[in-house]
């Protein structure tokens, strides 16, 4: 029978999104003859009600625009800052489904957009998510929408730096995004050709770089693109986090906190490792270094071609299963296909590279260093 569904965007924004709005929307009404309300500004606007009913009209043009047209905030369900106090939003999430007789919630995010929907799904409310991020760190699916994308603008990005590099025979260090996991950084650097690339998942040693650096201008080459994703760390600093992190179960409440402060400040350091790793390799290379942080342009834009298909092709998806009474799952994408994820498998893991991935064995033989 026909029904109502609801949809919000979460968390960091996104390439694909509003094509998957697009894609639930009209498969939702042309196929199911369901209507479709948009939750204004991701879970925040959920637990106040806030929402428009999305006709064909609204749902038309949208499909290559970039960012999200129906907003989206950062929040945790149980945990909403609500003048100055944290308060359970689940109950009042509820009532607002349950008032709009919603069939089901689809939430379009990443990893804390899966956390957040686990959360609704044990209080009974019948959520389904798609996974959207420029990151590519969700389990469970062979990617996420928003990758391809950041995917082509970082690589471009590199692709520009080459010529000034060569022309002035300079070091040019650029940060991509990816604080825990390292798709895009290793992913560009390939395809853009970098000479150096750091990740998360392999800490490296700078002595090892510079060498490497050196190695290339012996060779006859005066300079060298270092690709680095933002959450890349030094081995010395992935030691003391490893200890840490040791100590931490070992800890009483109040050595705890000192400890996770201890932490906290190993990440606000890293966070301008960046530019210490530039000046440190011009330093012990005698080249001259700069730097591009590419940032949140990553994010913005119109999505591309691949990035439009893979969000249509989850979001008409969705729209089946929802007929179909499933729920509690993420939709993902299995080759050419879909899949039903349930959120249990989902929730609080991250996609980080394995280390005997085709794109690590790629760089490899290509004898683009890895910082090991």
């Amino acid at each position: 029978m026909p029904g109502t569904i609801g949809i919000l965007t979460a968390g960091g924004d996104s390439p694909g999104l509003n094509a998957a709005i697009r894609a639930v929307g009209k498969a939702a009404q042309r196929a199911h003859g369901m209507e479709v309300l948009g939750f204004k500004d991701g879970f925040l606007g959920l637990m106040q009600d806030r929402y428009e009913v999305l006709d064909s009209e609204d749902l038309s043009g949208i499909l290559t625009r970039g960012g999200t047209v129906l907003g989206t905030s950062r929040v945790k369900v149980d945990r909403i800052d609500l003048e100055g106090k944290k308060v359970d939003g689940r109950p009042a999430m509820r009532e607002v489904v349950e008032a709009h007789g919603l069939d089901a919630l689809v939430c379009l995010g990443g990893d804390g957009t899966v956390r957040n929907a686990l959360k609704l799904a044990n209080v009974g409310i019948p959520v389904l998510t798609l996974p959207k991020t420029i990151d590519n760190d969700v389990v469970g699916t062979d990617t996420t929408f928003g990758f391809d994308t950041a995917l082509h603008i970082a690589t471009e990005a590199i692709d520009r730096l080459h010529s000034t590099a060569h022309s002035h025979h300079r070091i040019m260090v650029v940060e991509l995004m990816g604080h825990s996991v390292g798709w895009l950084a290793l992913g560009a650097g390939i395809a853009g050709g970098a000479d150096v690339i750091l990740i998360p998942e392999i800490p490296y040693d700078i002595e090892a770089v510079a060498s490497s650096i050196s190695s290339r201008r012996e060779a006859g080459s005066s300079f060298s693109i270092v690709a680095v994703a933002e959450g890349a760390i030094s081995r010395r600093d992935a030691s003391i986090r490893a200890s840490m992190a040791a100590q931490m179960k070992l800890a009483t409440v109040s050595e705890q906190k000192s400890i996770k402060h201890g932490l906290k400040e190993l990440e606000t350091t890293r966070s301008g490792g960046t530019v210490q790793l530039a000046s440190t390799l011009a330093g012990l290379t005698g080249l001259e270094s700069r730097i591009t942080i590419l940032g949140h342009v990553q994010r913005g834009g119109t999505p591309t071609p691949a990035d439009r298909l893979l969000a249509t092709r989850l979001g008409t998806a969705c729209a089946d299963y929802i007929a179909e009474g499933i729920h509690g799952v993420m939709v993902a994408a299995r080759g050419e296909t879909t899949e039903p994820v349930p959120l249990k498998k989902v929730a609080g893991k991250t996609k980080h590279i394995p280390l005997d991935h085709p794109w690590i064995d790629t760089a490899r033989h290509l004898n683009v260093a890895l910082g090991d």
